[in-house]
């Protein structure tokens, strides 16, 4: 590759997107003008926001006691709260109606609901725990607030029974000393106690609010605020009465000291916003340049003008890369500087004493944090505008890049608020996540956590390059297939469509039909786990899980296979293959078992089960536990082995395969055959299992070794949950190869693991190394696409796509 050539076409394509006004308006003015003008939006409209009043029922005022008074009403006899409990500021936005009571009938029939009391002509009789238990309720009163605050005249109900204070007088006096004895005792000699408290004399007052409404929802958080602070005093007044000081309700306070700077506090905040910040500018502002270099030339006739000259596709690509590099880094600066200077001064004009109320003192933030961001930002906007890229060589059209937008933010955007949750911190298992890991990191930076940073740089750093280098390659590939780079626009028929999925069918899946099979079990997998419940015995899982595969896995495929394809026979992989694979396929799963239950063990050291899911497990751990091993053998691992591969090594794996990359095509088959594991820590074991089953299926262009090795696999981890330390007293031999390591279950009962010996592992691993070493030299065959793309390697044949 000639770098020469690199920076002629990185230098013509920065030049044409200067030229473009549309390119520097989006660039450079947007963010100048929109977020002064986000800024003054903000203060136009908070001229408009100011709390309206809300409206009070407040039914019983007459019998709330007059000590303390909770509501006061003037001459003119409007009623409003009592300015002890209610500041005037609160006041103002509480309208308080106490002077529309209800009727006679009305009132006694809520007062019997709410008191307990059986209606008139009913003489059962009730104690005292279901008369507190009707309190809580009114039919006749619900309903009438209902249509109230229904109507709009009011916002929230209060309702105080009718012997309010007389119930209140009798429940303070149990408090006195010596209240609560009979006239007859001595009062000296017999005080009361807080058995003698008669809980039913209780007073209850309700509220009736909707839920439904905001309105509604705020009157009752004014009013409970008002009720609280009158309710308070009254517990004031009755420590009084009982001769307890008010301070024994509060033996000690605790103090709060913030030992962090005010750099310190700033730091924590814009470390949350400005990465993200960045990230998302940077994702947005390489999406368009990139349909308009791809998409873009294509629909001006200028893409073949460049292909045809003596640059490399790869030259080609890596100047249209740092192009959009260019401008993704340029967007993500400006409008993070943008922002910044517009947020700061928004802060300043609303003032610091509200600032310093909440507890925020937010100012610029650190400078150094500016370096850290502009540093982070190269490897991002690589890898962002190497996927851009990528997919606007895909797109038709500028409309169709445009539509490719969304699902790459939809991917992107749940990785990027991940390290904004308080839970998520800096570890090993974070910083393998790409975009999450540079956020985390970028994160540490600001803070100021440096050991945490250099800790963790490494894994981050390798993460992301390697994203880097993937989604540069992939953007070479489609450069590459000029069946990519010239599709015709296409006009959707259903007829049309039919007709060509039984007119031209291939012998094999198309990379499309493959996707969209995998997509398929996915979903389909998905919405059954979500309706199934959980197994209550052994029967009840091995009918469900047998019929997830069949039904959800193996008979997608197979239909697929049959409507979609000509050779189902190739598709499938049903040929028998080398003579020796399959015993060849059962040694290799057995010699990779210490290996794989290692991979487990450190996924779950990485990303630990938490206990909740620990404990939703061990139901089907028991009954696991209790069920027949040949049953258990079956479920559990001939089933599995054959609808899966039918599925995954089967019909996915041969239409992805016309990707061109053999290696890609078993890298994304094995991720989609993790992911329909659902469980993470069973999805990042179960891919790389499937990576190892995908090379067999390639290899030696069957799916019988698939089927043995998947069935060896999941056999041994089978029989390894039915070891047990008395087995291995039992049997000596096998302390050889396996010992117990002491562990605790999730509900404190002893349990334990079984874990391989050293010796065996490496043994082992070795002759795994050996047998894949020997099926690598079976001769496969290839699809065309790969016969072509190894041809472009070695650049000795011209760039053509069948």
């Amino acid at each position: 590759m000639k770098w020469t050539n690199v920076r002629l076409i990185f230098l013509r394509e920065l030049r044409d997107q200067l030229r473009d006004r549309r390119t520097l308006f989006t660039i450079a003015v947007l963010p100048l003008l929109l977020y002064p003008l986000l800024g003054m939006s903000f203060f136009y409209v908070s001229q408009f926001l100011h709390e309206k009043p809300t409206r009070v029922w407040f039914l019983g005022a007459d019998a709330l006691p007059d000590e303390p008074a909770l509501i006061v009403c003037d001459e003119s006899e409007k009623c409003v709260f009592s300015s002890e409990f209610c500041p005037k500021s609160q006041a103002d936005l509480i309208e308080l109606s106490a002077d529309a009571p209800l009727d006679a009938a009305t009132a006694r029939k809520i007062a019997q609901e709410m008191a307990g009391v059986a209606p008139a002509g009913d003489a059962s009789s009730q104690n005292g725990a279901a008369r507190r238990s009707a309190a809580r309720s009114s039919p006749t009163l619900s309903k009438l607030a209902q249509e109230t605050m229904k109507s709009g005249k009011y916002d929230v109900v209060v309702y105080v029974p009718p012997d309010f204070a007389a119930k209140l007088a009798r429940f303070q006096a149990t408090l006195r000393p010596g209240g609560g004895e009979s006239p007859s005792s001595d009062s000296d000699s017999n005080p009361s106690s807080p058995a003698d408290v008669d809980v039913d004399a209780v007073p209850t007052p309700h509220i009736f609010a909707n839920s439904a409404s905001d309105k509604s929802r705020m009157a009752k958080l004014r009013v409970d605020d008002v009720l609280q602070r009158w309710r308070e005093r009254i517990v004031e007044s009755n420590l009084e009465r009982s001769s307890v000081p008010v301070a024994a309700t509060k033996p000690f306070e605790l103090v709060t000291n913030d030992v962090a700077e005010d750099e310190m506090r700033r730091a924590a905040v814009w470390s949350k916003i400005l990465p993200f910040v960045v990230l998302v500018w940077a994702l947005t502002g390489a999406f368009y340049p990139a349909v308009d270099l791809c998409a873009g030339e294509k629909e001006r006739g200028t893409l073949e003008t460049l292909l045809s000259s003596p640059a490399q596709r790869s030259e080609i690509v890596w100047g249209k890369l740092l192009t959009i590099m260019t401008f993704s880094m340029l967007t993500s600066i400006l409008n993070m500087l943008c922002m910044g200077f517009t947020g700061l001064f928004i802060m300043q004009k609303l003032g610091a004493g509200g600032m310093a109320a909440t507890g925020l003192n937010l100012g610029p933030p650190p400078l150094a944090s500016m370096g850290w961001l502009v540093l982070g930002l190269i490897p991002i906007s690589a890898m962002f505008s190497a996927l851009t890229l990528a997919i606007a060589a895909f797109a038709r059209s500028t409309k169709e890049g445009q539509y490719y937008l969304m699902p790459l933010l939809l991917i992107t955007l749940p990785l990027m608020m991940l390290p904004m949750l308080p839970a998520v911190q800096m570890d090993l298992g974070m910083s393998l996540i790409p975009v999450t890991g540079m956020m985390l990191l970028l994160r540490s930076l600001i803070e100021g956590q440096y050991a945490d940073a250099l800790r963790y740089s490494v894994p981050v750093v390798l993460v992301t390059a390697a994203c880097c280098l993937a989604s540069i390659r992939w953007a070479i590939d489609q450069f590459n297939n000029e069946s990519v780079l010239f599709r015709e626009s296409e006009r959707f028929g259903l007829g049309t469509w039919l007709r060509h999925l039984v007119r031209d069918r291939r012998a094999t899946p198309t990379v499309s039909e493959a996707v969209l099979c995998g997509v398929l079990v996915l979903v389909l997998r998905f919405f059954a786990s979500l309706m199934a419940g959980q197994p209550d015995s052994w029967s009840e899982l091995a009918i469900a899980t047998s019929i997830m595969q069949v039904a959800l896995i193996a008979t997608p495929a197979l239909l697929m296979t049959i409507v979609l394809t000509r050779d189902r026979r190739r598709t499938l992989l049903l040929s028998l293959g080398h003579p020796l694979a399959i015993p060849m396929a059962v040694l290799l799963a057995l010699s990779l078992n210490p290996a794989v239950h290692l991979l487990s063990w450190a996924v779950q050291s990485l990303y630990p089960l938490s206990e909740g899911t620990k404990l939703a497990f061990q139901p089907l751990e028991e009954a696991i536990a209790g069920a027949p091993l040949w049953q258990l053998l079956l479920v559990m691992a001939v089933i599995p082995a054959v609808c899966e591969e039918l599925a995954f090594r089967g019909f996915i794996l041969s239409g992805m395969r016309h990707i061109g990359h053999k290696w890609a095509a078993i890298g994304l088959t094995a991720l989609m055959f993790g992911v329909a594991h659902g469980i993470l820590q069973q999805s990042l074991t179960a891919a790389a299992t499937g990576f190892v089953i995908g090379y067999l299926a390639v290899q030696c262009g069957s799916i019988w070794p698939c089927i043995a090795y998947h069935v060896t696999n999941n056999a041994a981890a089978v029989l390894a949950s039915r070891l047990t330390p008395e087995t291995l007293s039992q049997y000596p031999a096998l302390n050889w190869l396996f010992y117990f390591e002491p562990a605790t279950s999730a509900t404190g009962e002893a349990a334990g693991s079984l874990e391989f010996q050293a010796p065996l592992v490496i043994v082992a691993s070795l002759l795994a190394v050996a047998i894949l070493y020997w099926f690598r030299r079976i001769p496969f065959r290839p699809s065309d696409e790969e016969r072509l793309q190894t041809a472009l390697d070695r650049q000795s044949v011209p760039v053509t796509a069948k």
